[in-house]
């Protein structure tokens, strides 16, 4: 176990590379205000009623275009170069991390990172996604995509956090998990199939919160919770917007379109109880107020955990099966033709009734 520094977020959220193309106008109103303001300082001439102006135009402007954001632009957002990672998030919320490393088995997948932490007011076991903010670090931690071995130091975690009663709190922000050939001999799709398995069944609170990226299996494997929340900007998909479309239009340039079919958003997901709350981020998204984020976040862990760590463990087991139970649930029309929609969730045949049928059949 070790202590680790994780990178700080640069701050402000554009300049070079960082400008997403619908924050070009804005950028543009941010350049004209930090130019009166160094003439200003230069000359010594009163500019401040156009600052003044020019603020509340930028206010407007960046209340009028985060609110009409497209499906594909929350996604770019949650990409966002200087948008808050996980690591960024341990060291303006938590203290006393200690970091768990390897799987005891392969080797220490860096993609993930596991660790004791004081968090929320409280001692919990973090489990989380690592991205890297520079290029080596990046290339180390293979962009957020762990591979097995990752999802099996996750696994190790949480027994040990079952063992010594700590709640669990999940942080997701990756595309995907690795894809290539090595994870895939090395058992991908059981490390992942393992982990979900073992999230049901433990008798801690876990909470889960998408700060970024949401992607395929590689968010799911350590999605399972009492509570699901996302950031405003972040996504949560069954797969990226860009590998739906290589599927279905063969292209990646139809992402956009793809990215609105799938309803990636907090929004949408809210709508359709995959998650149960959306933290609200600063104006203009997370990356330009990473400590004002931090806050949202920390309120939400607190408020949720003060809760659950009150339930039995029998109980929270129990709702935490009815939970994913309920994941997929849809409502029939009344009649045929029929526009208005039952009051009641279509139900599938019980256990018993089907048991009743078959000794039937076998008797005849």
């Amino acid at each position: 176990m070790s202590q680790i520094s994780p990178s700080q977020p640069t701050g402000g959220g554009y300049g070079g590379n960082g400008v997403l193309e619908f924050e070009k106008p804005l950028v543009r109103i941010e350049r004209q205000i930090e130019e009166l303001e160094a003439s200003q300082a230069q000359t010594g001439r009163d500019y401040g009623d156009t600052i003044r102006t020019m603020r509340t135009e930028l206010t407007n402007a960046l209340k009028k275009t985060y609110s009409r954001l497209s499906p594909w632009e929350i996604v770019m957002v949650a990409r966002h170069p200087q948008r808050p990672l996980v690591s960024d998030y341990l060291t303006m919320l938590g203290k006393d991390f200690c970091e768990l490393h390897g799987d005891r088995a392969y080797r220490d997948d860096k993609a993930i990172i596991t660790g004791m932490i004081r968090m929320a007011g409280r001692k919990v076991m973090l489990i989380g996604n690592r991205k890297g903010r520079d290029t080596k670090e990046k290339v180390d931690c293979c962009f957020g995509c762990a591979h097995p071995e990752g999802y099996r130091k996750a696994q190790r975690a949480m027994k040990l956090a079952n063992k010594f009663k700590l709640p669990i709190i999940s942080l997701i922000d990756t595309s995907g998990a690795y894809p290539g050939i090595g994870a895939e001999e090395r058992g991908q799709a059981q490390a992942i199939a393992q982990s979900m398995f073992e999230m049901s069944r433990l008798s801690v609170p876990i909470l889960v919160v998408v700060v970024g990226e949401g992607g395929s299996g590689g968010a799911l494997a350590i999605g399972v919770g009492d509570r699901i929340a996302m950031m405003e900007y972040a996504y949560y998909s069954v797969i990226p917007p860009e590998g739906c479309a290589a599927i279905l239009w063969r292209s990646g340039e139809y992402a956009s379109e793809a990215a609105t079919a799938l309803k990636p958003t907090a929004r949408e997901l809210k709508k359709l109880g995959i998650i149960d709350e959306i933290i609200r981020e600063p104006l203009g998204g997370a990356h330009r107020d990473p400590q004002r984020a931090a806050v949202n976040l920390e309120k939400f862990l607190t408020g949720a955990l003060s809760e659950l760590v009150k339930v039995p463990a029998d109980r929270l087991l129990k709702q935490r099966w009815q939970r994913l139970r309920q994941i997929g649930t849809f409502f029939e029309p009344v009649g045929i033709g029929s526009k208005t929609k039952s009051k009641k969730p279509a139900r599938r045949q019980t256990n018993g009734k089907a048991r009743k049928q078959s000794q039937r059949v076998v008797a005849t």
